[in-house]
Order: structure tokens, then C-alpha cells, then sequence
């Protein structure tokens, strides 16, 4: 699941901002090399809630978290970086990612988010993963405000298919940012309106 979309986000990018950003800036600060990581040996957790429609297949979440920490590999005895995701009904071990690669945290958000659309829309989980990257690469806006950089994408808004996309194409991806090398504050993917009502939001507890 994390390789699939790491893969398709591999994008290289650096922190590039200042006011409101042209295209591909706001994805630069989003994708910023934020590694190697050093956790030195204390985890960092984000809470976790998820709500939309209830449909077969999707898993809301009204309490739940996701701890970013640090392992050992056994087949190589290398640190490597695991994430631990604390739901209402069960926890899961993903990974093992590099110690310098990209953020776990922010694959795992975009996955989940991916997934869940798919979920909800009956959409195709590759068309979705292709326009949310094609967004954070091409497009979005990123502004100062008092508790950090934000940037925002909306990655569904001009999609040819926006129509039968039973809202989602209001679909807003919103992060939270600090300093480049620092962990993503917070990410929150939301959809206006009643419908669907759906939210995926993680903040740096």
C-alpha cells in the first residue's frame, strides 16, 4: 500500500515559499526532504478521525492515532522507520520505510485518503492517486498565517469527471507547516457541504 503510492509521489521536490505560491510551489513545501529522521527514541504520534457516509467498506474513525518510530531491521540489523495506527477497533503495524526517505506520515495520509474515495465513490483508486499527485505537483496555494505555513489543494475541481464524483470534487487537501526539516504539523483532507461529509484530519499531538 505505502510503496504504491510512494512511488507514485516520488516527486524530489524542495521548500520553495513565500505569500501565495505559483504552481508546484505549494507541492515543494508539502514533498520538502524532511530526513534522515531522528527520533532518538521518542516516538511522534498524530491523532487520527475520519468520518463520511456510511458505506460497506469504510472505516470512520472518531479517536484513533498514528505514532511515526523508529526500529531495527532484522534481515540487516539497519534503523528503519515504522508507523503504528491506533484505531477504535484494532492497531496495524506499516512500514518498514528508510530512515531517509520520505515522509511515512504524509504517504500514509494521502493513501488513506485515495483509499477512502475510491471507497465511497466507486471510483478507481489509479485515477484518483494520478490527479492528487498531478496536484500537489502542478498546482495549489501557499500562505503565511500566525500558526505556520498552509497549503492547499483541490485536486478535483476541474476534473472531467467532477460530475459523478458525488462531491468529492470539492475535495480540499489542507497541511500545516513548520520549518522544512520538521514533521508536518497537520494534514486534513475535507469535502464542503452535507455531501458526502467526508474528513480525514491528523494533527501533531
Amino acid at each position: 500500500m505505502n510503496r504504491a503510492i510512494a512511488a507514485a509521489l516520488g516527486l524530489g521536490l524542495s521548500l520553495m515559499s513565500a505569500g501565495v505560491a505559483p504552481a508546484g510551489e505549494a507541492g515543494d513545501a508539502v514533498f520538502a526532504d524532511r530526513g534522515p529522521w531522528t527520533l532518538n527514541g521518542q516516538d511522534l504520534r498524530w491523532s487520527l478521525h475520519v468520518e463520511g457516509p456510511e458505506v460497506a467498506g469504510f472505516l470512520p474513525i472518531d479517536e484513533g492515532s498514528v505514532a511515526l518510530t523508529q526500529a531495527v531491521d532484522p534481515s540487516d540489523q539497519q534503523p528503519v522507520l515504522e508507523l503504528i495506527q491506533t484505531t477504535d477497533t484494532r492497531t496495524r503495524q506499516i512500514g518498514p520505510f528508510p530512515i531517509s526517505g520520505g515522509d511515512p506520515v504524509l504517504t500514509f495520509f494521502l493513501e488513506q485518503t485515495t483509499r477512502d474515495m475510491a471507497r465511497l465513490t466507486g471510483g478507481s483508486p489509479f485515477y484518483i492517486r494520478n490527479r492528487i499527485k498531478e496536484s500537489l505537483a502542478q498546482g495549489g496555494q501557499i500562505t503565511r498565517a500566525d500558526n505556520g505555513t498552509v497549503a492547499r489543494f483541490q485536486p478535483f475541481t476541474a476534473d472531467p469527471n467532477a460530475a459523478r464524483m458525488g462531491g468529492f470534487q470539492t475535495l480540499t487537501l489542507t497541511f500545516v507547516l513548520d520549518d522544512p526539516k520538521q514533521p508536518i504539523r497537520e494534514l486534513r483532507a475535507e469535502t464542503a457541504g452535507e455531501q458526502p461529509g467526508y474528513v480525514n484530519a491528523m494533527a501533531l499531538q
